[in-house]
């Protein structure tokens, strides 16, 4: 049985670890996993169809908690204990539930201190008692419903039947059904930089590079620096050397040199054939949701890939979520070939991590040419439950789209007289995290 300390408005956890609202998805995995004779059978929800509108969903039955995540940022909302048997609870030091301490109002009230009354929803037969950023909620008999005062419920209840918790939820603010994901807490960058914005360099349809917003813990002097955050801007063009990039994005989370390169049938023969004594690499930038791939002769920037993060695709929590935005123009073909004046402001979109390729499709009117299909293996599992991803070739980007619409990842490539239709290219996103 777990035994976990409660802390208001912040988190649950205890000496070893601790699940902090604000916290990311991929960091919960982390934990869970470095806790696996203790935690099992963890499950994953999300909306296959609609992964932004529902909320994200890790369910842990055997320990009767849910961790509920903003769809769209990826970081802990809810923190919900739904079967109180199963772990004990502690607040101050104090135990408030456990097999000897049972959460009846009056231990509640004796362990948090006072409080509103309470609220009693008669269709749901539940009785809610609400602090700030923490809620128990209360099964109670239609027979034993309480009086009302002002509109609130009461706290009184006959002898001998004071309800004990059902569910308790710890959040940020003062109400659960209002509640947001906060910020990425400064305890839980752990010497990162993360990602805010991501926006791709283009001029004349033609992709020069990236400029990134980071946000990183202040190191300044001074206590002050413990609740700071510093924000940068960098920008990293195609033709940087490693230098540069390390300069501008700080050293990556990791290198993958290639061993093969899979979709190179696709090339024309000259470049086919052509052999390297040297792997081309990527440096991985897991809490950017960004690689960098470099030249293996000249060391320099050839190519940039962009995760989107969704749950669903084969490199869910490999990386944290790109929040991207590459600048698309198309040149529009006159409705009316006699019109002097087109009136048509829909040459230029704004491509968003969000943006389902429909919208795309809309946009550029004419018809693309057949995607490639790409099936994601590994070398120890053959099986990919998830299914195919299709690889559409847009000017000098690559889309890598996911069967519910969405944008699965992002390849930017410098374009070459001499290669035509380089769509090959998204297999790499799997390369580099083989």
């Amino acid at each position: 049985m777990l035994d976990l300390e409660i802390v208001p408005e912040r988190s649950l956890g205890n000496e070893q670890w601790e699940l902090i609202l604000g916290m990311p998805f991929y960091q919960t995995v982390n934990i869970l996993k470095r806790q696996d004779r203790i935690i099992k059978g963890v499950q994953l929800w999300y909306s296959e169809q609609n992964p932004l509108n529902l909320d994200l969903v890790l369910n842990l039955p055997q320990d009767g908690i849910r961790l509920i995540y903003d769809p769209v940022t990826q970081r802990l909302k809810i923190v919900e204990v739904y079967n109180i048997s199963k772990v004990k609870l502690r607040y101050c030091g104090n135990y408030f539930s456990s097999p000897q301490v049972q959460p009846t109002i009056e231990q509640i009230d004796q362990s948090f201190g006072a409080t509103h009354p309470g609220i009693y929803d008669s269709d749901k037969q539940m009785f809610t008692l609400n602090f700030r950023g923490l809620s128990f909620s209360f099964p109670i008999e239609s027979k034993l419903e309480p009086s009302y005062k002002h509109g609130l419920g009461s706290l009184q209840f006959p002898n001998g039947a004071s309800p004990v918790v059902s569910k308790v939820f710890v959040y940020s603010g003062n109400s659960l059904t209002d509640t947001r994901a906060p910020p990425l807490p400064l305890n839980c960058f752990h010497g990162n930089c993360y990602l805010d914005t991501l926006e791709v360099l283009r001029d004349s349809n033609i992709t020069k590079g990236l400029k990134v917003t980071l946000f990183s813990q202040d190191t300044g002097p001074g206590k002050l620096a413990e609740h700071r955050k510093r924000v940068l801007e960098s920008v990293v063009l195609f033709g940087d050397t490693r230098q540069d990039v390390d300069t501008s994005l700080g050293c990556p989370n990791k290198i993958f040199y290639k061993s093969e390169d899979k979709m190179r049938i696709h090339l024309p023969d000259a470049k086919r054939n052509a052999r390297s004594r040297h792997s081309d690499y990527f440096y991985n930038y897991v809490t950017l949701g960004l690689d960098v791939l470099f030249d293996a002769n000249t060391h320099v920037v050839k190519k940039f890939v962009l995760h989107t993060n969704y749950p669903g695709h084969y490199n869910f929590n490999m990386y944290y979520r790109c929040e991207f935005r590459i600048p698309l123009k198309v040149e529009k073909v006159p409705t009316d070939p006699c019109a002097l004046v087109q009136l048509d402001d829909t040459d230029e979109m704004t491509i968003s991590t969000s943006t389902k390729w429909i919208e795309v499709e809309k946009f550029l009117v004419k018809p693309l040419d057949r995607p490639v299909v790409l099936n994601r293996t590994s070398s120890t599992n053959t099986s990919n439950p998830f299914g195919s991803t299709f690889c559409y070739n847009v000017q000098d980007m690559i889309f890598e789209i996911m069967q519910n619409n969405h944008i699965g990842s992002v390849t930017l490539y410098q374009q070459t007289h001499q290669t035509v239709t380089p769509t090959l290219q998204p297999q790499h996103v799997k390369d580099s995290v083989s």
